[in-house]
């Protein structure tokens, strides 16, 4: 049987410089619904057509129609996946790598997907755009991929980089790191010395607010715009578990994993739509961490250092946060409650705040008007902040 045109268009317009595998091989099944299913696998820079065989490293279902609209434009894969048009699952990272690999654009900004290695440890990127430079942390037990909307949505205007942190997505997964926000800030720092960043605009959400705040902290110079979604912040009031969760050591990871029905759940509660398309597909890049060892201990030693950070040095050095930042929270978030902001207000007088009616995730939920307010915020921002920028 002849694969479909549209499937050997596509194929047979593969650019390997944006394509990356962090396994340095790849099948990738492309399934027409009701029809047929080939695998495109990569190996050796190259990739080809095969009938489809075994498990697929990730997998991309629409029926015959929308595959022909891909093969006239290609650009459109983005869209047809946000509308569901195009099922993405599997191992997200690969799958959207294909969509950005078979484009056929050669613009300098075009969607790409990298690893680099900073003084050996291994870094997972998604990028997009060309100017000033605007780098991403996802949440806890988020990749880069929770960002895609937001890559998709300012990559018009900004060099958008969306990390996978450490211990999450397809980046290095050192057992006994402590995962707290010290960590996350010294990783980060390497990483924007190994990428010839002097100085960017730093976004950060849930876990990755706080890890950004902490490089703020430290590093103020290395930052010009500080954009904070629903950021993890110490806790205010009681903590009646600390004094025996100091005792419990995250490598239990190591042994026992949560089956995905439980993690749905709590997803379900954490973004009341979860069955979105991007949600589902986030999901799976959570599950494809989460089980496997490493990913799982490290799961559980970012979560013990958030529920553990002391609040007195937390809200301390907050109050001498230097650069110019936006606080963006979300009314009905049950994980970082609203609340917090009125002790943002009062410790960063000088901060901006925006209010959305969602959740927790509001770049999934709301996120044409988190786009706006973080465009508007950054527009802002004196562009000599960033003239040292590389």
């Amino acid at each position: 049987m002849r694969p479909p045109d549209a499937l050997r268009t596509l194929v047979g317009r593969f650019d390997p410089e944006v394509f990356d595998a962090p396994d340095d091989d790849a099948r990738v099944r492309l399934s027409v619904t009701g029809e047929s299913s080939w695998d495109a696998v990569f190996t050796a820079g190259a990739m080809r057509l095969e009938p489809a065989e075994g498990r697929p490293d990730a997998e991309l279902r629409a029926v015959g129609a929308v595959w022909s609209a891909l093969e006239r434009e290609a650009a459109d894969g983005f869209a047809a996946y946000g509308r569901g048009d195009l099922v993405l699952r599997r191992n997200l990272h690969l799958a959207v790598a294909f969509i950005a690999a078979t484009s056929g654009s050669t613009d300098p900004g075009r969607m790409r997907f990298r690893t680099v290695r900073p003084r050996g440890r291994r870094f997972s990127l998604l990028e997009a755009g060309t100017g000033e430079p605007l780098v991403m942390l996802h949440g806890l037990g988020g990749t880069k991929a929770s960002f895609l909307p937001t890559v998709a949505a300012l990559a018009d205007r900004y060099r958008t980089i969306a990390v996978d942190l450490p211990g999450f997505g397809d980046s290095g997964k050192p057992l006994g790191a402590a995962y707290d926000p010290a960590f996350f800030s010294r990783s980060i720092l390497s990483l924007l010395d190994e990428l010839e960043l002097e100085r960017v605009h730093l976004l950060g959400h849930s876990m990755g607010g706080r890890a950004a705040l902490e490089l703020a902290f430290d590093h103020p110079d290395r930052i010009a715009g500080l954009v904070l979604v629903t950021p993890s912040m110490a806790w205010l009031r009681g903590r009646p578990w600390a004094r025996y969760l100091r005792y419990v050591r995250p490598e239990l990871g190591l042994l026992q994993a949560t089956p995905r029905p439980v993690v749905e759940a709590i997803v379900q509660r954490l973004v009341p739509d979860a069955k979105t398309p991007w949600v589902q597909s986030a999901l799976d890049e959570f599950m494809r961490a989460y089980l496997t060892s490493r990913g799982r201990a490290a799961f559980y030693a970012a979560a013990r250092q958030i529920y553990l950070e002391e609040p007195d040095g937390f809200w301390g050095r907050l109050a001498g946060l230097a650069p110019e930042s936006l606080f963006v929270w979300g009314r009905q978030d049950e994980v970082v409650p609203i609340g917090f902001a009125r002790h943002v207000r009062r410790h960063v007088p000088g901060a901006r705040h925006v209010e959305l009616a969602c959740g927790h995730v509001p770049q999934v939920e709301r996120p044409a008007q988190l786009h706006a307010a973080i465009g508007d915020f950054l527009a802002g921002v004196p562009t000599s902040a960033l003239a040292s920028a590389a």
